[in-house]
C-alpha cells in the first residue's frame, strides 16, 4: 500500500483513508458469508488490483480503484454474489486495462475466476467500432450466460457505477451511455430478476437525456409525498390490524412508482403528472416457513383480507405464485379501489420470494432446498439463448438482428400453455401455435401444418392463451416458407427458419450476383466492393445477400440496374459541380468529426456540426421521425447514402440509434440566427363550447403571427380533441404559444408530438 501511496499526489493521505474505509466497508458486507479463507483471497484481490491501478484516475480525477470497489460493493450488497464476485469485481479491469494477463489471473485466483476475467474483457463494451461489432460484442457477453452468469451480474454492477459516476462525462457520451444503458442493459436486469438495478438504470437515463423532465417529476414527487404518506397510512391502517388479528408476521412499505414509469406513462398516456392516478402501491412482506405450500396460502390468506376492506379490479389480478416469471419472480398483483376514490397496486410475497425479486437470479443460490422450480425456469430461458445464439449463422447481419430480437423479447410478458400430456411450457406473450411446435422441437416445427386446441383444429399463426392445451399436426410434405417469419415471435423458431430458407434459398443469391454481374458489364459498371455497397443501398436491402438473393428469386427485375446506373451518375455530377459536401458513402462519425474540424479550425467546438452556419458547407437534414426544432437538444446521425440527419436526444429512436450505431454519432447544435421556421405539432384538448376554435386561431395567427399547416379538431358529447401543425422560429417560440393556449377557457391540456408532422391533416 505504501508503494501506491507514494504515487498519489492529490490529497495524498485522505484518498489512502477513502480507500481503506471503502475496502473494510466492503469486507463488512460481506462478513456473514465468508468461510475459510475467503478474507484473505478477497485482500489480496483488493491489493493485486490497487497495485494494478496505481497510476490510473477516472474521468473525474478520484482514483480508478474507487471504481472496481464500489462495483464489488454492488456486487455483494445489492446482488448478493459471494466470494468469487467479490473478487472478480475487484479485478474486473485489470486484463483490460493494464499489464497483467489472464495467465496471471488463473495462477494467483484460480481457473474460476479467471474465466470470469476472461469473459468481462471479451465484453468490454467498447461499442465505438461499429454496428456489427456492437452487436458482436453483445453477442459474445449472452454467450457467457451459460459458462458462468457472474459474468452478465458483475458487468450489470459495472454498468450501474458508471451510470452513478456519468455527471463528470461530457454530454455526448452520457447519451450514448445512457442510450445503450435503457436500450440493453435495463432490459437486461429485468429479465435476470433484477428489479431494484434496472429500476435505477431506468431513472439514471432519464436523469441524463431528460434532465428536466426528470427535475419536475421529482419536485413533484417531493411536494406530494406528504399527503402520499397520509394517504398511505390510512390505507393500511385497517389492513394491519387484520393481519396483526390473523397472527401473520409482516411488513408493509408504502412505495411511490418511479419516476421514470410516471414520466413513461405521462408520454404514452398524453398526460400531465397531476392526471397519473395509479401512482400509489404498497407491498405487504410476510415472514414465512421455507415451504412452497405455506408461503403460497400465507399469501392468499393476505389478499383475503385485503379484499375484505377494499374492493379488487378483477382484471387486474396476476397470480405469480403457481406460475412464476422465467426470472423466478414470484408474488401477487392485484389493484383495489381505495374509500377515496384512488386506484392503489398490492403486491403481496414473501421475506424470501421478495429477495429473490429484488437480488434476482443470485438470490435464488440462497434457498437452494425449495427453489429448484423458478431456478429452473430461468435455466431454461438462459440455455433457449445459448441455443438461439448457437444456431444463427455467425455472420454481422445474424448479430444485428439477434440483438433486435433478443431486446423486443426482454420485457415481454408469458404465457402458459399445456402438451397433450400435461406438461407445462412458457413462452412469450403473443407466441403462436408455431412457436410452440418450434419449442416442443426443431423438427416439429419444420414439418408444422396446424394445431388443436381443445380438440379443434386452428391455423399455425393461431396466438396462444393462458391455459390452451395444443396439439400439433405434422406433414413431411410441409417446409418452411418466408411467410412464416411473420408468423413466429420467439428468437428460437425465427432463427430456425431463417437457417432453413437460408439453406434452401442459397442457390438464388449465387445466381442473382451472377446476373448481375453480366448485366453491369454491358451497362459498363464493374462490380466492386464500392458498387456492391451502393446497389445494396438503392435498392433497400438490409445486406449484398439480400439484394442478390432478390435478383435471383425475381423480385428485382435486371432492367431495374440501368435505373441505378442513371442515379449513380448523376450523384457523381452532383458531387463535381456542388459547393456543399455531398454524402460519402460508407462514412462515420469519425469521418464527419475530421471534415467539420478542418472547416471550423481551431475554434473550441470544431467537431460540432452547427445546424444553420454549416448548411452551405456540408449536406445535412432535419429528421421526419422527430422533426427537430431550434432549441432543441439534439445530434446528428450518419447515414448509410442518405448523409447526416438530425435527431432530437429525445426522438422515439434515439436510443437504438445511439447504443446500436455509436460509430455514426457526432455532436450537433443550433447556431444559426436566420429565420427560419420549423414544422411542429401540437395536441390539444378539453371542453368543446361555442367560439373555443376562434378563440385558438386568433392567439395563433393574430397575436403571435405564426403559420398554421392544418388544424383538425374532433368533438364528441362535450369534449374536443384536436392537432395543430404549425411553423414556429424555436422551442422559445413554441413554449409561448402552449403557454398562452393553456389560458384558453376550456382548454386543458396542450402538448407537443413529433410523429407524421409532413402526412395529410
Amino acid at each position: 500500500m505504501e508503494q501506491f501511496v507514494e504515487t498519489l499526489n492529490i490529497d495524498l493521505e485522505q484518498e489512502r483513508k477513502d480507500i481503506l474505509k471503502k475496502y473494510r466497508r466492503l469486507l463488512r458486507t460481506a462478513k456473514p458469508f465468508l468461510k475459510d479463507n475467503d478474507a484473505k483471497l478477497i485482500k489480496k484481490a483488493f491489493y493485486t488490483s490497487v497495485e494494478a491501478h496505481k497510476d490510473m484516475r477516472r474521468r473525474s480525477g478520484e482514483p480508478y480503484i474507487y471504481h472496481p470497489l464500489a462495483v464489488a460493493q454492488i456486487v455483494v450488497e445489492e446482488i448478493g454474489l459471494g466470494t468469487t464476485g467479490i473478487v472478480s469485481a475487484l479485478l474486473h479491469d485489470v486484463v483490460e486495462d493494464t499489464d497483467m494477463r489472464i495467465e496471471d489471473i488463473d495462477r494467483l485466483f484460480g481457473k474460476k475466476v479467471a474465466k470470469i476475467i476472461d469473459g468481462l474483457t471479451k465484453i468490454s463494451g467498447r461499442f465505438e467500432y461499429g454496428t456489427s461489432q456492437q452487436a458482436e460484442n453483445f453477442r459474445k457477453m449472452l454467450l457467457t450466460l451459460s459458462d458462468d452468469v457472474r459474468v452478465i451480474l458483475v458487468k450489470l454492477a459495472d454498468r450501474l457505477h458508471n451510470m452513478r459516476t456519468l455527471d463528470s462525462m461530457p454530454r455526448d457520451k452520457q447519451l450514448k451511455i445512457a442510450s445503450e444503458t435503457i436500450f440493453i442493459y435495463a432490459p437486461l436486469a429485468h429479465r435476470l430478476g433484477l428489479y431494484s438495478i434496472k429500476s435505477e438504470l431506468e431513472e439514471l437515463y432519464l436523469k441524463y437525456t431528460e434532465p428536466q423532465e426528470y427535475r419536475a417529476i421529482s419536485r413533484k414527487l417531493r411536494e406530494t409525498k406528504s399527503s402520499r404518506d397520509r394517504f398511505i397510512s390510512k390505507f393500511t391502517e385497517p389492513i394491519a390490524e387484520d393481519l396483526e388479528k390473523a397472527g401473520l408476521n409482516y411488513i408493509i412499505k408504502g412505495r411511490p412508482k418511479s419516476i421514470y414509469s410516471i414520466w413513461n406513462k405521462m408520454r404514452k398516456q398524453n398526460k400531465p403528472f397531476e392526471e397519473i392516478y395509479d401512482l400509489f402501491a404498497i407491498r405487504i412482506v410476510l415472514e414465512s416457513p421455507q415451504e412452497g405450500d405455506r408461503e403460497k396460502a400465507l399469501c392468499w390468506q393476505a389478499y383475503s383480507i385485503v379484499t375484505d376492506h377494499y374492493k379488487p379490479n378483477p382484471d387486474r389480478l396476476k397470480d405469480f405464485l403457481s406460475t412464476p416469471r422465467a426470472n423466478g419472480y414470484q408474488s401477487l398483483h392485484s389493484t383495489v379501489m381505495s374509500k377515496s376514490g384512488q386506484w392503489v397496486e398490492v403486491q403481496i410475497r414473501t421475506s424470501r420470494m421478495d429477495e429473490i425479486a429484488e437480488k434476482g437470479y443470485a438470490a435464488h443460490w440462497k434457498y437452494k432446498g425449495n427453489d429448484t422450480k423458478v431456478r429452473g425456469n430461468i435455466e431454461h430461458w438462459i440455455s433457449q439463448v445459448r441455443e438461439t445464439l448457437e444456431t444463427g449463422s455467425g455472420d454481422k447481419t445474424a448479430a444485428i438482428e439477434f440483438l433486435d430480437e433478443f431486446r423486443t423479447n426482454l420485457f415481454n410478458e408469458e404465457v402458459f400453455v399445456f402438451t397433450p400430456k400435461g406438461e407445462l411450457k412458457v413462452l412469450q406473450s403473443g407466441a403462436t401455435a408455431l412457436d410452440f411446435a418450434f419449442d416442443i422441437h426443431s423438427e416439429v416445427g419444420v414439418h408444422c401444418m396446424a394445431a388443436k386446441v381443445g380438440g379443434i383444429l386452428v391455423p399455425i399463426s393461431y396466438v396462444l392463451s393462458n391455459g390452451d392445451q395444443i396439439e400439433i399436426i405434422t406433414s413431411n410434405k410441409q417446409k418452411p416458407t418466408e411467410d412464416w417469419l411473420r408468423v413466429v415471435r420467439t428468437s428460437k423458431a425465427r432463427a430456425r427458419i431463417k437457417d432453413f430458407l437460408k439453406e434452401d434459398n442459397r442457390h438464388y443469391e449465387t445466381d442473382g450476383r451472377q446476373m448481375v454481374e453480366r448485366k453491369l458489364k454491358v451497362l459498363g459498371i464493374e462490380l466492386t466492393a464500392e458498387v456492391v455497397n451502393q446497389l445494396r443501398a438503392f435498392f433497400e436491402s438490409k445486406t449484398a445477400a439480400d439484394f442478390f438473393y432478390k435478383i435471383g428469386k425475381g423480385y428485382v427485375q435486371l432492367d431495374e440496374l440501368k435505373r441505378f446506373k442513371r442515379d449513380k451518375e448523376a450523384k457523381e455530377r452532383k458531387a463535381v459541380t456542388n459547393t456543399v459536401i455531398p454524402p460519402i458513402e460508407g462514412a462515420d462519425g469519425k469521418t464527419y468529426t475530421k471534415l467539420l474540424k478542418n472547416i471550423h479550425g481551431d475554434r473550441a467546438d470544431s467537431d460540432t456540426l452547427l445546424i444553420g452556419d454549416d448548411m452551405d458547407k456540408i449536406d445535412y437534414k432535419l429528421a421526419p421521425c422527430c422533426n427537430p426544432i431550434a432549441g432543441d437538444d439534439v445530434f446528428g446521425f450518419v447515414t448509410i447514402n442518405e448523409g447526416i440527419k438530425i435527431h432530437r436526444t429525445t426522438c422515439p429512436n434515439a436510443a437504438e440509434l445511439m447504443s446500436k450505431h455509436g460509430n455514426r454519432i457526432i455532436k450537433a447544435k443550433w447556431e444559426s440566427n436566420k429565420d427560419e421556421a420549423f414544422l411542429a405539432g401540437l395536441y390539444i384538448s378539453g371542453t368543446d363550447r361555442v367560439g373555443l376554435i376562434n378563440d385558438v386561431t386568433r392567439i395563433i395567427s393574430n397575436e403571435l403571427h405564426i403559420n398554421m399547416r392544418g388544424l383538425t379538431i374532433d368533438t364528441k358529447d362535450g369534449v374536443f380533441n384536436g392537432d395543430i401543425r404549425l411553423y414556429v422560429q424555436d422551442t422559445r417560440h413554441l413554449d409561448i404559444l402552449i403557454s398562452k393556449l393553456e389560458q384558453v377557457e376550456g382548454v386543458y391540456n396542450v402538448q407537443r408530438f413529433d410523429t407524421n408532422l409532413t402526412g395529410s391533416i
